[in-house]
């Protein structure tokens, strides 16, 4: 005379077999091994079983869930594979493939990267900043007089509330200055936006990498010395730097950088690309104020700043002839950089 379970897992299999879809698949496996199934009823059951009893019971109950189980997975295979033959019935393998297109970061990426990769390598943070900002973070703290003209509404997209669109990147110099004590060593990738007439080298949104270095005996020596080593680095070891005399409200004394390198078309022309100085000690007095202390006191720190524009670097570097080219998404464009 057979056992129940025996009985049991003869009902099951006939029922898995019968099963025509994943439904009844489904419902099968809820009746034998669900909570309250059949089988796992079994297993409660195992409590009142004498002692001689329980081992021979309990090992016939392993074998009869290991095989409904063994039985339900395969036969879920089966449906599962006559649902991709179904799928796949209708398709001609004829027919010319789908061209999935190898994507690429943008240009203006691929040079914020590289900018970004050299300055970490040299200890710079990351920062960042709002690009709609206050006058005062975008001018006043930056010493730059109420007579200049970028703060004219010709030169600058003023908002009906007074704000306006960041002109430069340096208002995350504020902001870090304001949220941290010295020392700092940060740069500050994004964009800017001025109202310049749109051609071949000028846009009114552009992106620039703007550093901060601020510090104890902070020399021009350690600005020239930051400065040359990224231009070496991203136009190459033979990079001749210049620095000439400039003026920037922010930063006094202040230079403009230009570069000659083989890696740019006619190798021998000079090119400017960074605008760059030491900290003006008005700014510092600026931050202090807003901080209420003199974490800033130019008496004893001192610091450098620059701003690289990251659209000039990349049309140097990628000879590149017009600046719209990267905002027109032409792909003919786009493909070269893939």
């Amino acid at each position: 005379m057979s056992h129940p379970l025996e009985d049991l897992r003869a009902e099951a299999l006939r029922e898995i077999e019968a099963a025509r879809d994943e439904k009844s698949l489904a419902e099968a496996r809820v009746r034998f091994l669900g909570r309250s199934g059949s089988i796992s009823a079994w297993s409660d059951r195992m409590k009142s079983l004498g002692q001689e009893e329980k081992p021979l019971v309990g090992k016939l109950l392993n074998e009869v869930r290991t095989a409904v189980s063994a039985a339900i997975e395969q036969q879920a295979e089966k449906f599962r594979a006559q649902k991709e033959s179904a799928a796949l019935a209708g398709i001609d393998v004829s027919l010319p493939g789908t061209i999935v297109e190898r994507g690429a970061l943008h240009p203006l990426t691929q040079m914020l990267e590289r900018g970004i990769a050299v300055f970490r390598r040299m200890g710079f943070a990351l920062a960042d900043g709002p690009d709609i900002e206050t006058e005062w973070h975008c001018f006043d703290a930056l010493n730059t007089p109420a007579d200049h003209p970028a703060r004219n509404e010709q030169d600058t997209f003023y908002l009906p509330d007074g704000r306006l669109l960041r002109t430069h990147t340096s208002t995350v110099q504020i902001r870090t200055m304001e949220a941290a004590p010295p020392p700092i060593r940060v740069i500050a990738p994004g964009a800017a936006y001025r109202r310049d007439e749109v051609d071949a080298t000028h846009s009114a949104q552009f992106h620039q990498i703007e550093g901060l270095y601020v510090d104890e005996k902070v020399s021009v020596a350690d600005l020239k010395g930051t400065l040359e080593f990224f231009m070496r680095e991203l136009f190459g070891a033979d990079t001749a730097v210049r620095f000439r005399p400039h003026y920037f409200p922010f930063t006094e004394p202040s230079f403009e950088i230009d570069v000659k390198s083989r890696a740019l078309k006619g190798g021998e022309q000079w090119i400017e690309v960074c605008g760059c100085g030491m900290v003006h000690p008005a700014v510092f007095e600026q931050v202090n104020k807003v901080r209420g202390d003199d974490a800033y006191d130019p008496e004893k720190w001192s610091g450098f700043a620059f701003g690289l524009g990251m659209d000039r670097l990349a049309m140097i570097l990628f000879d590149i002839p017009d600046i719209r080219l990267f905002s027109q998404n032409d792909l003919r464009f786009l493909k070269q950089f893939a």
